[in-house]
């Protein structure tokens, strides 16, 4: 794959990563404001909506692949993964100003996860 088209699928993993995290947010404020859910339910409800539409948008646009149970299975994985590696990280590595260590775990963390997703996730099912 070249250079050009490489960026290009980084552009768009980026991209859908912004929308899954819009769609997350205003998930969670909806359910919170029609139905007066607890944040822990209202990000719940959220995460897993925006999971859903990033599994979707990530398979189809960023990686042009085909869906397969396995590939969820990893999907998840490497998404909760994250999350738990990105917690991990804020305590060992603790920052004192927490803009700045905000700031790096959301610079990081995409670039780890485009790499996972793009060498082991979408690998193709033989």
């Amino acid at each position: 794959m070249s250079t050009k088209k490489q960026l290009l699928q980084l552009a768009k993993y980026g991209l859908f990563g912004v929308l899954a995290t819009l769609v997350h947010l205003c998930t969670a404020w909806l359910v919170i404001y029609l139905f007066e859910l607890s944040v822990f339910l209202a990000n719940t409800v959220a995460f897993l909506t925006a999971f859903g539409f990033s599994y979707i948008f990530q398979t189809l646009y960023v990686f042009e692949s085909s869906f397969h149970f396995m590939k969820f299975i990893k999907f998840f994985a490497v998404q909760f993964g994250s999350f738990l590696l990105a917690y991990l990280l804020s305590d060992i590595f603790p920052i004192a100003n927490g803009y700045l260590h905000t700031l790096l775990i959301v610079a990081i963390m995409p670039l780890v996860t485009f790499t996972i997703h793009k060498f082991w996730t979408f690998k193709e099912i033989e």
